[in-house]
């Protein structure tokens, strides 16, 4: 377990890492197969890929594991809360001030698989430590995001020949708080409004994420402008997705919270 997370904290902060060395340190060490060492490691990306936090990519996910894995996961984050509440404390901060290039794909295709065996084992873990809910109370890693995707329309929309609409795409959280229901107000080359609220986290693309009810709403009211532009994998190489409203066509939106008034 601790060889894993080494090697994730070098790749998150993009130090190199000879994965072969340290698999031959583990076998001499605890007398176990390369196969078996490298498939323990591919179920430790699964578990935490399942808990939407960010594994290495040269491990790619492996089910079937075992309970005891989750458990082992669980004590490491016991043991290091840091890593989940600085998720952007790898980087430098004055990395996250230049533009970054943003790769925007098609959304995932709606998913049907019934819950597997590996998620009965992780869905405590989840509860516990409330990933999604982590990265939404984030300061740092939202700012980010946001910025982001500021620089991308802007930059997008003086390549589209339309400098004049570039100019004039606002970051209104920052200049207005979180009450407009969006965080970009921006344009297609067009000219038409595109209302942006972007919801940033380090997982992989099915991650959950939070969604307040004013943003709801705003979405409804605003169909033909509002647009939820998703952020994955931030912390190595951000990719996004842009969602349209009605939401529900896209996302299983769940209760988070109750408002409680008393009797």
């Amino acid at each position: 377990m601790r060889d894993y997370f080494s090697m994730l904290l070098d790749d998150l902060a993009g130090r190199s890492y000879n994965k072969a060395e340290r698999n031959r340190r583990l076998r001499k060490d605890i007398g176990r197969s390369e196969g078996a060492i490298e498939f323990k490691h591919q179920n430790i990306s699964a578990v935490l890929q399942l808990c939407s936090e960010a594994w290495i990519p040269g491990y790619k996910p492996a089910m079937n594991f075992q309970k005891s894995l989750v458990d082992a996961v669980e004590r490491w984050l016991d043991e290091h809360p840091d890593f989940l509440r600085t998720p952007l404390a790898l980087h430098d901060a004055k990395t996250l001030r230049e533009p970054r290039p943003l790769w925007i794909d098609e959304p995932p295709r709606p998913g049907n698989q019934p819950p597997s065996r590996d998620w009965e084992n992780v869905e405590p873990l989840i509860r516990k430590f409330d990933f999604a809910g982590q990265h939404a109370r984030n300061r740092e890693l939202g700012l980010a995001g946001e910025r982001l995707v500021l620089d991308h329309e802007r930059s997008s929309l003086a390549s589209a020949g339309r400098a004049d609409l570039a100019e004039r795409v606002r970051w209104v959280s920052e200049e207005e708080g979180d009450g407009a229901g969006y965080d970009i107000a921006s344009f297609s080359p067009d000219g038409r409004n595109r209302l942006i609220e972007v919801k940033t986290t380090r997982g992989w693309q099915r991650s959950p994420f939070y969604i307040s009810r004013n943003e709801y709403d705003v979405a409804k009211q605003k169909s033909q402008e509002w647009r939820l532009l998703r952020i994955w994998d931030f912390c190595r190489e951000p990719k996004a997705f842009e969602l349209r409203p009605p939401l529900d066509q896209h996302l299983i939106l769940a209760p988070a919270n109750y408002r409680a008034d008393m009797r």
